[in-house]
């Protein structure tokens, strides 16, 4: 295809899909836009640096063919003022992966930010934004090496959608009056109205990318962060459609928490990963507080736009945080700051964004080798206090140097040798001793565990027996003792009978049906005193809902289904335990 300003290189290959997977040739060609304002400075800087290290990492039997592709400023000059001109949209599309500079929307009605441009044009559903903290690197926390962690933020729904109608417009005042008089919502007059979509499709796709992610680097776990707790067909729903995805996708692989203490008594099984879920404003607490017990974050738009920044703050700031916004296989990698226009042209920032940027980039084409060949020779250049101006005030020493300065540093470095393995074999060595630390803690303390990591019960799944004690209709009341006594249970449940009706016998009934009627317990059979059918509630039942259920009913307890298939029992005394445990006041709640 003829293309009216983009020219693909006459070298190298296309990177590919086949059979739903990303095929990266020795020589592919990757589309990369300069960017605006101080884009053209750090771009030709992390051009060179990624250069270097594919170089040394292969020894030049692999190189990246460079296409460059037009956005923003760049782009409105060369296409009569559109900053993102159809081919460029197209071309992205074309060459699977690229990487962009910052980038400038302009000022005035009608334009719309070009980063949300790609992302509704390319449906570029996950926003991938990797927090970890390089020694050396300037930080207000007294350990920010604990923090490492890959945040999924969903791109496309939740309040970002648009979907708003401006106080006093004739749009607004149909949207209110809808609401008001057919939904019998209340809220002021003349308020601003926003629409909050979230559907099981966006959440799913979102969260299976996350624990796909999570599989294919080892890590432990992926936390769902939501406030379900409030907003309970939202953001709630995200939670459900993610423990979903985990329980009916990836069985074999995962474990929620409850299943973590519950069954496992803390002890990470080989091989698994653990599901778990934090409500945002405790995930806030928690990522200044315990950083180390999170891996991936899967997060609805909102709370991962927030969380991305106040994270990155901690390990050094915007300027060295990366980012990219991924499709199903079509991934743009970014510079997550702005454009900084007064810096612009004067070889003076921090490329670290971009850079890191272009290793995420790396890690995606499966080329892990020059990838950790620049993750592990930066922080040895900080090290050495050779920084740009905004670390350069905070490092006492430092020898301030330019953007291509830095570059020069760094690629010195690369080109001088590395032993790849060693440093790989101490990181790995230092994860496990890291991971076997915390699997103690959860061992020697879990109830303290649970507490210090922001764990808080808020369904029935989370409290309820999982392991179901049962016996059959056929057999006696007798037996049936025997099982409550052994299992130091106060009831057992009734497996199904021909109508396929679960049903249950506690102590209670024993007492009224057997002992107070004279009744030979050896002699009657389960089924004549078993109470049918069971009141059974989903898994994703909120506490509160499910108490308010047994005091409305006057019973003692719930059985908890999943999928038409009963998974455990929680009783008036689990949500007693948990609130002597875990508190119940409201300020944990809202």
């Amino acid at each position: 295809m003829e293309y009216r300003h983009i020219k693909i290189p006459t070298t190298g290959e296309k990177i590919t899909i086949q059979n739903g997977k990303v095929v990266v040739p020795d020589q592919p060609i990757v589309g990369y836009v300069e960017g605006d304002g101080i884009g053209p400075d750090i771009t030709k800087a992390c051009l060179r640096i990624w250069d270097a290290a594919v170089a040394k990492a292969y020894g030049g039997k692999r190189k990246i063919h460079w296409c460059e592709t037009y956005l923003g400023e760049k782009a409105a000059g060369l296409y009569d003022g559109n900053y993102c001109p159809d081919e460029t949209l197209k071309v992205l599309q074309d060459l699977v992966v690229s990487i962009k500079g910052p980038l400038t929307t302009p000022v005035g009605g009608g334009f719309r930010s070009l980063n949300v441009a790609l992302r509704q044009d390319l449906d570029l559903y996950a926003c991938v934004r990797p927090v970890r903290h390089y020694a050396g690197v300037p930080s207000p926390l007294k350990t920010p090496g604990k923090v490492d962690v890959v945040i999924f933020r969903e791109n496309t729904e939740d309040v970002y959608a648009g979907i708003e109608y401006k106080s006093g417009t004739p749009e607004n005042e149909k949207v209110a009056k809808f609401l008001k008089e057919e939904m019998k919502a209340k809220f002021f007059e003349g308020a601003g109205i926003g629409i909050k979509p979230i559907s099981s499709f966006g959440s799913k796709r979102l969260v299976r990318k996350a624990i796909q992610y999570a599989i294919d680097n080892g890590r432990e776990s992926v936390t769902l962060v939501h406030k379900g707790n409030i907003m309970k067909f939202t953001e709630g729903a995200f939670r459900n459609w993610g423990y979903e995805v985990a329980r009916e996708e990836f069985g074999n692989v995962t474990i929620t928490e409850e299943q973590l203490y519950g069954e496992y008594k803390g002890k990470q099984p080989e091989g698994k990963i653990v599901i778990k879920d934090r409500i945002a404003d405790i995930m806030f607490q928690m990522m200044l507080l315990r950083p180390d017990e999170f891996d991936v974050l899967a997060t609805p738009n909102l709370n991962g736009d927030y969380l991305s920044d106040a994270i990155a703050a901690e390990v050094g700031g915007m300027g060295i945080a990366p980012g990219a916004n991924i499709a199903d296989h079509v991934a743009v990698f970014e510079a997550t700051h702005g454009t900084a226009p007064k810096y612009a042209n004067l070889n003076k920032v921090n490329p670290g964004s971009l850079l890191f940027s272009g290793v995420m980039m790396l890690e995606y084409m499966g080329w892990q080798e020059a990838a950790d060949l620049i993750t592990l020779v930066y922080p040895e250049v900080i090290g050495d206090g050779i920084v740009t101006y905004d670390f350069a005030r905070q490092i006492e020493g430092a020898t301030e140097v330019g953007t291509s300065q830095f570059a020069d540093a760094l690629i010195e470095r690369i080109q001088g040798g590395v032993d790849l393995e060693a440093k790989r074999k101490a990181q790995a060595e230092q994860l496990v001793k890291e991971r076997k630390q915390r699997e103690i803690r959860r061992l020697l303390q879990p109830m303290e565990e649970m507490l210090d990591t922001g764990r808080v019960p808020h369904t029935v799944a989370d409290l309820m027996t999982r392991t179901l004690i049962t016996v059959t209709d056929n057999e006696t009341v007798e037996e049936a003792m025997h099982v409550m006594t052994e299992n130091d249970v106060s009831s057992v449940v009734v497996e199904p009978n021909a109508a396929g009706e679960w049903g249950i016998i506690t102590r209670r009934d024993i007492i009224a049906k057997i002992v107070r009627a004279g009744k030979s317990p050896s002699a009657t059979k389960v089924k004549d005193v078993a109470t049918r059918p069971l009141k059974s509630v989903p898994a994703e039942t909120l506490i509160q809902e499910a108490a308010a259920m047994l005091a409305d009913h006057n019973f003692s307890r719930l059985t908890v289904e999943q999928g038409g298939k009963i998974i455990g029992i929680v009783t008036e005394t689990d949500i007693v335990k948990a609130v002597e445990k875990f508190g119940w006041g409201l300020d944990q709640a809202i």
